[in-house]
């Protein structure tokens, strides 16, 4: 296929008259469970994921959980019932922030950030960042951490590996307590856990493993982020979530996807994954994205090296066995 702005296009009535028998086989034949359970974080992953699976299921086969915690947006506690009232599923509201407390998850991300910013205290907001812009030039990649004073004040200093880790270790307990909570509930249910990344996040590894990462199937993981927001105006999830931008809703900090993990836009982001893995050439690409092919290199750079270093992620229990001898 050649390579252009419309080679993520779909036929969306088409692919759901595929997907939706796909996912009713692999919920009731070969997962044996009678329906699934979903996060709703407020974004459009999880609101097109719960879309799919009442569509495919029944919407009275559908269990949505709501997950905030201390850092969480308000706005996505209310976007996820509005999702929530608009499919008419069943839905709970669970406040991980006691659990998160109880683990330190917040004392230890503090303290990672205080050696970094000794002032950092109460009433102050952060966030995490990649530094630089790789359309500009190429980059380490190193992060900073943001913090801003409750007068409202804005720092940013580079995070040295050992405070970077601490604050990631820390902030990853969030995904897996909400992926605990998940299980819960579809253990007391009998129903399966869909998860929610689509492949963008699937193939770069934007995702913590045991977290956001464990399910026990993905509906939209073989989907592009574009794609994504295509099944979501066929499947009519509400204006106002199609409408948001991305976001992490990790830190406390407002913070887009790409300033956090991505090197450009998801739109861009989509299309240059694509081009890659059809091989398409950095000079046949360019114009069609309206880069120069050295961004597009760095682009591509990019991937393969968040490939390699999130390919743990992806892997299952590596099981310790002798190596049989040459013969037998």
């Amino acid at each position: 296929m050649e390579f252009s702005k419309h080679v993520l296009d779909l036929d969306y009535g088409k692919e759901l008259d595929v997907l939706l028998p796909r996912i009713r086989e692999i919920v009731f034949e070969e997962l044996r469970r009678k329906g699934a359970v979903v996060g709703l974080s407020g974004g459009v992953d999880s609101s097109v994921t719960a879309a799919l699976m009442a569509a495919a299921l029944g919407k009275e086969r559908v269990f949505g959980l709501f997950l905030p915690e201390r850092d969480s947006d308000p706005e996505s506690l209310r976007l996820g019932k509005l999702v929530a009232d608009h499919l008419g599923i069943e839905s709970v509201a669970e406040d991980i922030a006691p659990a998160l407390e109880g683990l330190g998850c917040y004392k230890r991300r503090d303290e990672a950030i205080r050696r970094v910013f000794p002032e950092y205290g109460p009433g102050y907001k952060m966030k995490i960042a990649l530094h630089g812009n790789i359309l500009e030039k190429d980059r380490l990649n190193f992060f900073k951490v943001v913090i801003q004073s409750p007068s409202g004040e804005v720092k940013s200093k580079r995070l040295p590996p050992r405070d970077y880790l601490q604050i990631v270790a820390a902030s990853n307990m969030k995904q897996r307590t909400r992926t605990m909570m998940e299980y819960y509930h579809a253990e007391r249910l009998d129903y399966a856990v869909a998860g929610t990344p689509n492949r963008l996040e699937y193939d770069q590894g934007f995702f913590v493993k045991g977290g956001d990462g464990l399910a026990d199937l993905k509906p939209i993981a073989h989907l592009y982020k574009t794609q994504v927001y295509g099944f979501g105006k066929a499947l009519g999830v509400p204006r106002e979530i199609l409408d948001r931008p991305p976001t992490t809703d990790t830190y406390s900090m407002e913070q887009s996807q790409e300033e956090f993990y991505f090197a450009v836009p998801y739109h861009l982001m989509d299309l240059l994954l694509w081009a890659h893995n059809h091989r398409v050439s950095a000079q046949e690409a360019a114009p069609v994205v309206n880069l120069t092919p050295p961004q597009v290199e760095r682009v591509y750079r990019d991937i393969e090296q968040k490939r390699r270093t999130t390919r743990i992620l992806h892997l299952p229990p590596i099981l310790v066995e002798p190596v049989p001898e040459v013969g037998h």
